[in-house]
């Protein structure tokens, strides 16, 4: 096997590729039903994964339902994404404790298995390059941050059934994984004929590929695969124009809309919860009575009032002002810092938005009527 080959595996064939995986000494995540949503989580076979669960997505809505099928990934994305994984939501980035006159320090192991993660979207690939390049590169890389990424495995799944929130073809970041796989799968489901187009994106992806029963790829299949791809790229119902997207945003800071949206939104962070590439984190030391002193690390959001804090208060004191900060940020000057948008269109800000507020809506509302350029207050 090669870099650039596809085969065929049968549904079997995931247990056996979980196996393999898991020979490895890593620890399998992929997506789970929980609480009412896919979720990350631990699996160990198959069956584990969300067999014949489907989800409805709109604007500030989420629902699951089940059919009796055995399609395994008949889902878009859900609110926990793969970040976590690599950038957890809160950890201890040190521990200090005076010792007569010194002070050790100690930094907290990585788990010692790696994470092979199976099912991740084309969108959420795009996600983690985004964060490869916020938290990995520049001139001061996150050390646990590459440490994780760099002893992962990640088996992709190409997207068959985008929800209604979905807008990643605009963005080209799918409904097909192009790259940042070691191994990526298309489910195809037709009649009684259950299989998966794997494709090979690493020489370790290759390797376990290798390991596993595999037949060639037909015509039939290659055909079934493509329209799948071409459905769920039909299916999308909400695009982003990004010709332009930056100097739109640059010259539109007076907006009436801006204020429109303040009176909708609630500044409750959950877009950046949601999101698979807001980076934020707050940092804090703890101080114990036994003398020990921890360093914590939490994510964070820019819609948080203590966000912007400075000595004499927070330089974004109005809803409109930091919800103008993530989107112009998002869409606009992530541009200037990394080379690349912050946004994927996975849609997920869409659907947990308790108010149901649509980044795609609001952008195109800013590209008619703007108004002249100008510096808003807080």
């Amino acid at each position: 096997m090669q870099i650039g080959d596809a085969v065929v595996i049968g549904r079997d064939g995931l247990d056996q590729l979980l196996g393999a995986l898991q020979a490895r000494g890593m620890r399998t995540i992929g997506p789970v039903v929980r609480d009412g949503a896919i979720v990350p989580g631990e699996i160990e076979r198959a069956d584990d994964l969300p067999v014949g669960w489907h989800d409805e997505q709109a604007p500030g809505r989420y629902r699951l339902a089940h059919q009796e099928d055995p399609e395994l990934f008949g889902w878009a994305v859900g609110p926990g994404s793969w970040k976590a994984e690599f950038f957890p939501a809160s950890e201890t980035v040190f521990r200090a404790r005076v010792e007569g006159v010194g002070l050790s320090v100690e930094e907290p192991a990585l788990p010692a298995a790696p994470t092979a993660v199976v099912g991740a979207r084309p969108c959420e690939l795009a996600a983690l390059d985004v964060l490869d390049r916020v938290l990995g590169g520049g001139a001061v890389p996150d050390p646990r941050y590459l440490e994780r990424r760099r002893a992962s495995f990640v088996v992709a799944t190409d997207c068959g059934r985008p929800s209604a929130s979905c807008f990643c073809s605009s963005m080209g970041t799918g409904p097909e994984a192009r790259e940042g796989f070691d191994l990526a799968l298309s489910e195809v489901l037709d009649g009684k004929r259950h299989r998966f187009v794997v494709r090979v994106g690493s020489a370790a992806g290759a390797a376990v590929l290798e390991e596993l029963p595999t037949t060639p790829l037909d015509d039939d299949t290659s055909e079934a695969r493509r329209e799948v791809l071409e459905g769920a790229a039909r299916a999308m119902r909400r695009s982003l124009e990004t010709e332009g997207l930056p100097e739109l945003l640059a010259r539109t800071l007076e907006h009436p809309r801006w204020a429109d949206v303040a009176d909708r939104c609630l500044a409750c962070g959950n877009c950046t919860l949601v999101c698979p590439t807001c980076f934020c984190s707050d940092v804090d030391d703890v101080s114990e009575l036994d003398g020990t002193v921890e360093r914590r690390r939490r994510w964070a959001s820019c819609f948080d009032l203590a966000h912007s804090e400075l000595h004499s208060g927070p330089v974004r004191a109005s809803t409109s002002s930091r919800y103008r900060q993530w989107l112009t940020h998002k869409l606009g000057t992530w541009w200037d810092q990394f080379g690349t948008s912050g946004c994927v269109g996975c849609g997920r800000c869409i659907t947990w938005c308790p108010v149901g507020i649509d980044l795609t809506e609001e952008v195109a509302a800013l590209s008619t009527d703007h108004e002249p350029v100008g510096a808003a207050g807080p």
